[in-house]
């Protein structure tokens, strides 16, 4: 499939086909680098004024960073955590489910990460979704934590 087909399919407005392509193209890029290709436009997609499309990027860009030997996501990085605070609380929430696929595969940005979730203000959230959020955070603190401690006990 080529990249514009695939952008399509993320941005189209049938939404029972994108999310049933997202799921397939997350799982393929969890097992290889196939969609690694399109990196550069999938980050574009960090942008999108839909909020749905923003998360479609957040999850197979996450999948991807196990094959960035390029360093892409290194720059991409601050844009991906400035999702974190999403405007959308169920985007934040998207971007924070996704940071220890990111840990694991790129542990050098560990700290950054750990700082965006600490230094996260929640505060632009309705009152129902500020702690739903921040369970979020916590949750991913303490994975990304353990992880990162298991890590260096086996080194």
């Amino acid at each position: 499939m080529d990249v514009n087909t695939c952008i399509a399919r993320l941005t189209g407005k049938d939404a029972k086909d994108a999310y049933a392509f997202v799921q397939q193209v997350t799982a393929e890029s969890r097992d290889s680098d196939t969609w690694y290709s399109c990196f550069d436009q999938l980050a574009a997609l960090l942008h999108h004024k839909s909020s749905l499309v923003r998360n479609r990027a957040i999850s197979i860009l996450a999948a991807n960073a196990r094959w960035d030997t390029a360093g892409k996501f290194d720059a991409l990085l601050d844009e991906f955590l400035s999702h974190v605070t999403d405007a959308k609380p169920i985007t934040a929430r998207q971007c924070i489910s996704a940071l220890p696929e990111i840990a694991e595969a790129k542990p050098e940005f560990i700290p950054k990460i750990q700082s965006a979730l600490q230094q996260a203000d929640l505060s632009g959230y309705s009152d129902s979704m500020q702690p739903l959020v921040l369970k979020d955070i916590v949750a991913v603190l303490q994975k990304i934590d353990g992880e990162n401690d298991e890590r260096n006990q086996s080194n």
